[in-house]
Protein backbone atom coordinates (compact mmCIF):
# COMPACT_ATOMS: atom_id res chain seq x y z
CA UNK A 1 0.00 0.00 0.00
CA UNK A 2 2.73 2.61 1.06
CA UNK A 3 5.62 0.61 -1.09
CA UNK A 4 7.22 2.17 -4.08
CA UNK A 5 8.85 0.41 -7.34
CA UNK A 6 12.40 0.88 -6.05
CA UNK A 7 13.93 1.16 -2.71
CA UNK A 8 15.64 3.78 -4.59
CA UNK A 9 12.45 6.12 -5.32
CA UNK A 10 11.05 5.49 -1.80
CA UNK A 11 14.38 6.77 -0.59
CA UNK A 12 14.15 9.51 -2.53
CA UNK A 13 10.40 10.06 -1.54
CA UNK A 14 11.92 10.01 1.96
CA UNK A 15 14.91 12.74 1.71
CA UNK A 16 12.17 14.69 0.00
CA UNK A 17 9.65 14.48 2.75
CA UNK A 18 11.68 14.60 6.13
CA UNK A 19 13.58 17.61 4.10
CA UNK A 20 10.40 19.30 4.09
CA UNK A 21 9.32 18.54 7.53
CA UNK A 22 12.45 19.69 8.95
CA UNK A 23 12.79 23.12 6.52
CA UNK A 24 9.07 23.58 7.66
CA UNK A 25 10.21 23.41 11.14
CA UNK A 26 13.12 26.19 10.61
CA UNK A 27 11.20 28.45 8.70
CA UNK A 28 7.68 28.11 11.16
CA UNK A 29 9.02 31.54 13.01
CA UNK A 30 10.24 33.55 10.37
CA UNK A 31 8.38 32.86 7.42
CA UNK A 32 4.99 30.77 8.86
CA UNK A 33 3.32 30.78 5.37
CA UNK A 34 5.82 29.02 3.46
CA UNK A 35 6.29 26.26 6.63
CA UNK A 36 2.57 25.51 6.00
CA UNK A 37 2.77 24.93 2.27
CA UNK A 38 5.69 22.71 3.23
CA UNK A 39 3.78 20.39 5.49
CA UNK A 40 1.33 19.32 2.55
CA UNK A 41 4.71 18.43 0.22
CA UNK A 42 5.99 16.19 3.00
CA UNK A 43 2.89 14.70 3.78
CA UNK A 44 2.60 13.65 0.07
CA UNK A 45 5.91 12.87 -0.94
CA UNK A 46 5.72 10.81 2.54
CA UNK A 47 2.84 9.22 1.86
CA UNK A 48 1.26 10.10 5.15
CA UNK A 49 3.26 10.39 8.18
CA UNK A 50 7.12 9.50 8.77
CA UNK A 51 5.23 5.77 10.55
CA UNK A 52 3.29 5.34 6.88
CA UNK A 53 7.06 5.90 5.01
CA UNK A 54 9.10 3.31 7.13
CA UNK A 55 6.35 0.59 6.81
CA UNK A 56 5.82 1.70 2.82
CA UNK A 57 10.42 1.32 2.81
CA UNK A 58 9.74 -2.15 5.06
CA UNK A 59 7.31 -3.38 2.23
CA UNK A 60 9.25 -2.26 -0.74
CA UNK A 61 12.51 -4.04 0.63
CA UNK A 62 10.57 -7.03 1.29
CA UNK A 63 9.87 -7.07 -1.94
CA UNK A 64 12.51 -6.52 -3.75
CA UNK A 65 14.17 -9.17 -1.61
CA UNK A 66 11.27 -11.90 -3.03
CA UNK A 67 11.74 -11.26 -6.34
CA UNK A 68 8.14 -9.25 -6.32
CA UNK A 69 7.13 -5.71 -7.06
CA UNK A 70 6.20 -4.19 -4.49
CA UNK A 71 3.01 -2.84 -6.23
CA UNK A 72 -0.30 -5.06 -5.55
CA UNK A 73 -2.09 -5.90 -7.98
CA UNK A 74 -6.18 -6.97 -7.06
CA UNK A 75 -8.48 -9.18 -9.29
CA UNK A 76 -12.14 -10.29 -8.63
CA UNK A 77 -11.29 -9.00 -4.76
CA UNK A 78 -8.29 -11.37 -3.91
CA UNK A 79 -4.87 -8.70 -3.85
CA UNK A 80 -1.50 -10.13 -4.51
CA UNK A 81 2.03 -8.99 -5.28
CA UNK A 82 3.09 -9.85 -8.69
CA UNK A 83 6.36 -11.63 -9.12
CA UNK A 84 8.74 -10.16 -12.15
CA UNK A 85 8.25 -12.93 -14.22
CA UNK A 86 4.78 -13.32 -14.43
CA UNK A 87 4.95 -11.62 -18.06
CA UNK A 88 0.81 -12.65 -18.23
CA UNK A 89 0.44 -9.66 -15.57
CA UNK A 90 -2.09 -12.02 -13.24
CA UNK A 91 -1.50 -11.70 -10.20
CA UNK A 92 -0.70 -14.28 -8.25
CA UNK A 93 -3.41 -15.66 -5.89
CA UNK A 94 -2.29 -16.22 -1.93
CA UNK A 95 -1.47 -20.08 -0.93
CA UNK A 96 -3.51 -19.66 2.18
CA UNK A 97 -6.97 -17.76 2.17
CA UNK A 98 -8.79 -16.49 5.73
CA UNK A 99 -12.45 -16.84 6.15
CA UNK A 100 -13.96 -13.76 7.99
CA UNK A 101 -17.47 -14.32 9.33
Amino acid sequence: MFASKSVAEHVVRGVVGIGAFVASGRLAATEPIIALLLVPVALVALRGCPTCWTVGLVQTIVASARGRTAQGACADGACAARSRDDASGEAQRPQAHLQVD
